[in-house]
């Protein structure tokens, strides 16, 4: 009996371990991607290595924070274009200096785009592009782009132009360009020089000739002149009539 017990347990035995799924080894879990690490602005400046000036202003303004915060509450990116020290160094001496603490701020925020922008992109965008420092009217500050060909994009104001230079960062909400210009305007350092004056258009004659330019007006003095040597003829022409009467009598 046990024998054909066996017997007829052994073909289900058999079908559980074929049914049953193949055991795994254990081995350690692999953690799970962590989150993105906190964007850092400053530090990627500051390993570039050029950018000591802008650098002060990110922190003196709070633009710097600024940024930061914004593209932890914003999916349209920002793009920013960073001035080396060069090109600040350019600049008239104390030409920073002489903007109050606002200028300064609308300064650092007209080289910020809020929107993020690959170099590709330039050509194709609609101009003048809005700055984070461009008002509700939409005029002030904004910047305009060129396509010169071969990838190279130049940046203009209403006062300088400049060309757009390899990213240090172009990821993903921000992409940060070097400029080797500050993109000063006219907005905070007065307009343009105006062009030389015009001089007033020369007036001409009805026969179309330009008059004499040493001719004058005549004056009093000239019609008093004029008169005496009028009364003087005369006195000599009643003298000789006289002088012929008494000769003829």
């Amino acid at each position: 009996m046990a024998s054909i017990s066996l017997l007829t347990l052994s073909p289900l035995l058999l079908l559980a371990l074929l049914l049953a799924p193949p055991a795994q080894a254990q081995g350690p879990t692999a953690p799970a991607p962590g989150p993105a690490g906190p964007l850092n602005l400053t530090g990627l400046l500051d390993k570039a290595g050029q950018y000591t000036t802008l650098l002060k202003l990110l922190n003196s303004t709070g633009v710097g924070n600024q940024i930061v915060n914004q593209l932890n509450n914003s999916d349209q990116g920002m793009t920013l274009f960073a001035p080396t020290d060069n090109a600040f160094n350019n600049l008239k001496r104390g030409t920073l200096n002489s903007l109050s603490p606002q200028k300064q701020v609308e300064l650092v925020l007209s080289h910020v785009l809020p929107k993020f922008y690959k170099l590709s992109d330039f050509p194709l965008v609609s101009n003048p592009v809005r700055t984070q420092a461009t008002g509700q009217d939409g005029g002030a500050y904004a910047l305009n782009f060129t396509s010169l060909g071969n990838q190279q994009v130049n940046v203009s104001t209403d006062l300088v132009e400049t060309q757009v230079n390899n990213p240090l960062m172009q990821v993903m909400p921000l992409a940060v360009y070097q400029v080797d210009e500050v993109l000063l305007s006219s907005e905070l350092f007065g307009t343009k020089s105006p062009s030389p004056s015009t001089a007033p258009p020369t007036k001409t004659s009805d026969d179309g000739s330009k008059p004499d330019s040493g001719s004058k007006e005549p004056t009093a003095a000239d019609g008093t002149n004029a008169g005496g040597r009028i009364n003087s003829g005369l006195g000599i022409v009643a003298g000789l009539v006289l002088l012929c009467m008494g000769i003829l009598s």
